[in-house]
């Protein structure tokens, strides 16, 4: 087979993986290599299905020997099957970052054999690109379930991120769904990464020039909507996974129906893109906004899909506002749907020096649509929409009546919050 065929097939393979995020990587390059790695990460370009298109993202292989229910690449597939060799990955990885099309590499791979017959081909095709090929860039691996703890430490030291996806959120539809996987072997090799970190840190504290152990840190990826489990679960599993392995990121990824099983969503049934989109929202409050997942969404419940999450714990939790912007808090700040880190730092800087009006606040960052109607200013609420009014929960819809542009006579008869 052509190299280029084996490309455009694995290529497409790895669509589904959800792979792009900063590379929070400081690898330097060197003399006579090519390429690095900077912490404030690759530059993005995003195709119209979702695909980081600025990493080379493929798959080893698509030749599985796993029968996952949900997984394209299933090995009861009837799909073009096709396996690069390890020189054949470095030089097409060289060769596209010479050209400028790729600032970085993410590598996966279906079973070819086993876990660690396929993570010894990775490890061969990072090593060859390291030492051989020079290549200084960006590289994020895929470990797959059951690797060894050897392997997964040889490949940390050459790849900047490493990440075992946990796939489902339950174990027993992991069982049902994949049964040659188990969250057994998933967790091991998540829990031998954190150790090794930790191992790698106090090595680092003797040893300076010692290498760093997957700089860039874990990640883990969750398909959402290939099974009935609520919001609720999904995020309390993804605090879990931040707390106990300090992982970097959850992905979440839309399922697509691509199998058959008596379980899954039926083939005509849409990728919950929505959803998808809302947890990537509650996720980032519980990372940088100080929630908790229990409080973003209710036990065994969904986020709402007309709210993001911020506004929805907002009018469910009225009793705590208005908040005044000039004595409160840098926390509560961040709790006032409009607020976000950056806004909420630049009002605690700029009221030390006078206090703030409302005409201040939109120069500061803050989106006044959203925030107005939570907040004083010296005591005066500005807001047009009396403080818990049931119009103030369709106005902050995304899709509710009062979003968008009005009529006249609509606009006429509802009160509006002023844009600052």
């Amino acid at each position: 087979m052509e190299l280029s065929d084996k490309l455009a097939i694995l290529g497409e393979a790895a669509r589904y993986d959800a792979s792009c995020s900063s590379s929070g990587s400081g690898r330097q390059g060197r003399r006579g290599g090519i390429g690095n790695a900077h912490m404030a990460g690759i530059c993005h370009s995003w195709a119209e299905d979702g695909r980081c298109i600025s990493l080379l993202k493929i798959l080893m292989s698509n030749a599985c020997i796993y029968n996952c229910a949900y997984c394209a690449n299933r090995c009861t597939a009837n799909t073009p099957r096709a396996t690069f060799t390890p020189e054949e990955i470095a030089d097409i990885t060289v060769a596209f970052y010479k050209r400028n099309y790729i600032e970085g590499l993410f590598l996966s791979s279906g079973v070819i054999k086993g876990p660690d017959y396929t993570m010894e081909l990775m490890y061969k095709s990072l090593l060859i690109l390291r030492t051989e090929r020079g290549f200084c860039g960006y590289i994020h691996v895929k470990v797959i379930p059951g690797t060894s703890p050897e392997i997964v430490n040889r490949i940390g030291m050459l790849a900047d991120r490493v990440s075992v996806n946990v796939e489902l959120p339950a174990a027993e539809r992991l069982a049902l769904l994949a049964p040659q996987k188990n969250r057994e072997n998933i967790i091991a090799p998540m829990e031998e990464i954190r150790s090794l970190k930790l191992q790698n840190a106090e090595e680092r504290k003797q040893f300076k020039t010692a290498p760093i152990f997957a700089p860039a840190g874990q990640s883990t990826q969750m398909i959402v909507g290939a099974t009935p489990d609520s919001d609720a679960k999904i995020l309390r599993l993804s605090s879990a996974l931040y707390k106990r392995y300090s992982m970097k990121r959850v992905y979440f990824s839309a399922y697509v129906p691509v199998g058959s099983h008596p379980t899954l969503p039926p083939p005509e049934t849409k990728a919950p893109l929505l959803r998808e989109h809302r947890l990537y929202q509650a996720d980032w409050l519980m990372r940088f906004y100080g929630f908790d997942a229990e409080e973003l969404v209710e036990a065994n419940d969904n986020l709402e899909s007309d709210l993001d999450p911020k506004c929805s714990w907002a009018l469910r939790h009225m009793d705590m506002f208005p908040v005044e912007i000039n004595t409160a808090d840098y926390s509560e700040l961040l709790r006032v749907p409009g607020i976000g880190v950056v806004s909420a730092k630049r009002i605690v800087a700029a009221r030390r020096i006078r206090s703030l009006e409302h005409s201040d606040l939109k120069k500061l960052g803050i989106v006044m649509k959203r925030a107005s109607a939570f907040i004083t200013c010296k005591g005066r609420f500005e807001s047009r929409l009396s403080f818990g009014s049931s119009l103030l929960r369709a106005f902050l819809s995304e899709a509710g009546p009062y979003d968008g542009q009005m009529s006249l006579p609509e606009f006429a008869s509802v009160p509006m919050i002023t844009e600052g």
